[in-house]
């Protein structure tokens, strides 16, 4: 019952299982943050540079949105997830999550921030907008993008409730689930495991910890 290396020797040569549900972690939380990097990145660019009749009031949307607890949005999500077949799929963690309003608006305020004279002097110079958003609004906005990604990573990687609500068959579990299994006979082999599972997370935050606070602090300041 006591930590020895005996224990993680266990979990990586004779625990088949835990590569499974630890790729279907890495596997579902990378494709989660992909997809939202290509929709929420133009999605903030577009909040923050662009004036459209009724802008503010989706934006205020997009915050109600991010502040509904999963509890109140599982019914909608299992019913359009059932309707499209996707039941004890991955894809069926992987598709709600990619439409997240939380990194728009943790970029948005980053790009708000980027001098409108900068804008309209590439523009002088003949940039089309997609030049201005390509050269100007993803290196100027990439402590919002990496605070977004760094703070997204964390959420996905131990996701339990959505899991749990939507997967039944093992193989597509991720870590979040798989850990409860370990019963309590086992104390030693729970032990290596979460280390090993805490490895992927502390080396991400350590990367963009301090992404996360700028994003964090540009995000708290108000328009």
């Amino acid at each position: 019952k006591y930590p020895t290396l005996e224990n993680y020797l266990d979990l990586l040569l004779f625990s088949p299982q835990f590569y499974t549900v630890f790729w279907n972690s890495i596997k579902m939380s990378f494709i989660i943050l992909i997809f939202q990097l290509l929709i929420s990145t133009p999605a903030a660019w577009a909040f923050s540079r662009f004036r459209f009749k009724g802008r503010k009031v989706i934006f205020r949307i997009y915050i109600v949105l991010m502040l509904l607890p999963f509890q109140i949005m599982m019914l909608s999500q299992y019913l359009v997830i059932d309707a499209l077949n996707l039941m004890n799929t991955q894809w069926a963690i992987i598709l709600p999550a990619a439409f997240s309003t939380f990194p728009t608006f943790i970029m948005y305020e980053r790009f708000h921030a980027i001098p409108k004279g900068m804008i309209d002097a590439a523009r002088m110079d003949g940039a089309n907008e997609f030049q201005i958003f390509l050269h100007i609004g993803l290196p100027l906005g990439m402590s919002g993008i990496i605070s977004s990604v760094t703070l997204g990573f964390l959420e996905y990687w131990n996701l339990i409730e959505q899991p749990m609500a939507f997967l039944e068959d093992k193989t597509n579990w991720p870590l979040s689930l798989y850990l409860p299994e370990i019963t309590i006979n086992r104390v030693g082999m729970l032990l290596a495991a979460t280390i090993i599972t805490l490895i992927p997370a502390m080396f991400v935050f350590m990367i963009g910890r301090n992404y996360v606070e700028k994003g964090i602090i540009a995000a708290s300041m108000k328009e």
